[in-house]
């Protein structure tokens, strides 16, 4: 017996079987069995049920009549709200792949989301609509978007409201302003009413377990993202697992304010809440008195976040006024969370924070803490129907327990591999007494209970507030600055984000003197999402290099963390 299995769930099967449907079927599932039930509330709208299956279904035969065919891409770009759920099921209905993109992203990062999935059609926001045909327009015939779909935030609320519901006054212009629909070259946009408005006739649901169902992209040591192909069944797997491991029922209220185009929000969130018929409360972004408010107002039971989120909503001044008493279960992962944070929330409230740990390419946990026996600052243990090991990464052996290595992931949520990317599928592979196991790039080890501790990371990434940044993709885009010559991007340590992202960047020498830090990093700003943005630049006359003349990027970061 595993050791780690003396500490697992009483009630919970080591493994699961979950269904063999489409993931559409969740939600077609929990409108036929809770019809009237509230699915999401938004600002004080709520969402039955029914509402959102019905709208999911008008939108999907839309997009069926603008082209879309069972297996193609089509892009969902936007804040969490419910057109990006209804836009996620509508895909997911017309048999088609969901391509998540982190709203933060500027039109030269936009391109690859176009090009490389092949997208013809994409679900947006008016405040990113002129951001998304910029990125279309700049690309050859052939490769543009074909059709853009533009919501605005107040399609789905009434932005009158006011009270415990409405937002935060600063929000007000960002959620209330209605964006001229942007022209797209060589293609038609279409606004969010006007695509639900129809009765237009549906293909039945043939996508199956093992057909494509999203395609998020993940970044890593080379420049561009890679698209990581799930299927129904390696999703479905851990909507289930999710469900069951947090303690889900139907009467189960989740506060959705992790992003759902990441892959713990969309899966571990959204897909979790609808195949078990569960309530989300919605919010766009994080703002710490409307979290407090709706957890009170709603009696939110689950809430996946953040440990920055937890640190701010606990040193809100208001923070008396909130009644969490309602929360059951709270964790998260991206960050270990600080010990005397997670003491006081359970002083506070008698609540345990429960970590995970996991990657795009596992569909999010491959690893979480048991609710009843968390470990601080623990990735957890092998989530159900998991084999999780510690290897060498040069010998591939597996090590004993307590020795530090690769950790590697055998199981049903494990991706099949990268969009287009056979050769990086091959080296992210290793088989073990007959299975295959993902390379992770993390370095753990185990202790004497089988929990699995981070120790160091093989692959080179920062983490700043659990947003992951891959450095050679921000050095790959910082060197279209005509005033770059050469950039290497290394962790800087931050109080409250973790770590931030600092830019060494050596100058052309035409371009010496004309351009200040500054000059870059709002450059930066314009031109990659924000959470990649350096917050510090430093010149320098040249980069550490070796002897083949790879830039020796450890040298600038033992003396940055030094």
């Amino acid at each position: 017996m595993p050791s780690h299995h003396r500490f697992w769930p009483r009630r919970l099967p080591h493994t699961i079987h979950p269904p063999c449907t489409s993931l559409w079927d969740n939600l077609a599932i929990s409108a036929l069995r809770y019809p009237r039930k509230p699915a999401i509330v938004f600002f004080g709208r709520v969402y039955t049920y029914a509402t959102l299956q019905s709208q999911a279904e008008r939108l999907a035969a839309r997009l069926v009549a603008l082209g879309v065919a069972a297996g193609d891409r089509v892009v969902v770009n936007m804040q969490n709200c419910p057109q990006l759920v209804i836009a996620h099921f509508a895909i997911l209905r017309a048999n088609a792949v969901v391509v998540p993109v982190n709203p933060m992203n500027r039109a030269e990062e936009l391109k690859h989301y176009i090009t490389d999935p092949d997208t013809r059609v994409a679900i947006t926001t008016g405040d990113l609509a002129a951001e998304f045909a910029r990125a279309s327009d700049a690309l050859p015939e052939g490769r543009r978007l074909a059709h853009l779909i533009v919501t605005h935030f107040t399609d789905a609320f009434d932005g009158n409201i006011v009270g415990d519901d409405a937002p935060p006054e600063v929000w007000t212009d960002w959620l209330l302003t209605h964006h001229a629909l942007p022209p797209l070259a060589g293609g038609a946009v279409l606004s969010w009413n006007d695509a639900l408005a129809n009765d237009l006739p549906l293909p039945p649901v043939t996508a199956g377990p093992e057909d494509l169902s999203i395609l998020p992209y993940t970044s890593g040591t080379t420049g561009l993202p890679k698209g990581c192909m799930h299927t129904h069944a390696s999703v479905m797997h851990n909507a289930m697992a999710s469900s069951l491991w947090g303690q889900g029922t139907p009467e189960t209220v989740s506060l959705a304010v992790v992003p759902m185009f990441h892959i713990t929000g969309m899966v571990s969130v959204m897909h979790a809440a609808i195949y078990g018929s569960a309530t989300l409360i919605l919010m766009p972004r994080w703002e710490r008195d409307l979290a407090g408010r709706l957890i009170s107002r709603y009696r939110v039971t689950h809430w996946t976040n953040i440990p920055t989120m937890v640190i701010d909503l606990l040193a809100s001044p208001r923070f008396d006024r909130y009644d969490l008493s309602s929360l059951v279960l709270i964790g998260g992962g991206g960050a270990a969370m600080p010990q005397a944070v997670a003491q006081r929330l359970q002083d506070l409230f008698g609540l345990k924070y429960v970590e995970g740990y996991g990657l795009t390419e596992t569909a999010a946990p491959s690893h979480q803490n048991p609710p009843d026996r968390p470990k601080q600052q623990c990735l957890g243990i092998p989530y159900m129907s998991t084999d999780a090991r510690v290897i060498d990464p040069e010998t591939l052996q597996e090590l004993p327990q307590g020795e530090s290595g690769e950790i590697v992931i055998h199981g049903p949520e494990v991706f099949k591999g990268y969009w287009k990317r056979p050769d990086a599928t091959a080296q992210a592979f290793i088989t073990l007494e007959g299975k295959r196991f993902f390379r992770s790039g993390d370095m753990g080890r185990i202790d004497e209970d089988g929990y699995f501790f981070m120790t160091d990371r093989l692959k080179r990434m920062i983490n700043a507030s659990g947003f992951k940044v891959w450095p050679a993709e921000v050095e790959a885009l910082m060197f279209r600055h005509p005033a770059v010559q050469e950039a290497c991007v290394i962790a800087t340590q931050d109080a409250y984000r973790g770590e931030s992202v600092k830019a060494v960047v050596v100058l052309r020498a035409s371009h010496q003197g004309q351009v200040s830090e500054q000059d870059i990093i709002d450059w930066c700003r314009d031109n990659m999402a924000v959470y990649k943005v350096p917050r510090v630049v430093q010149f320098a006359d040249s980069l550490p290099k070796s002897g083949s003349g790879k830039v020796m990027w450890r040298l600038l970061q033992e003396a940055e963390g030094a």
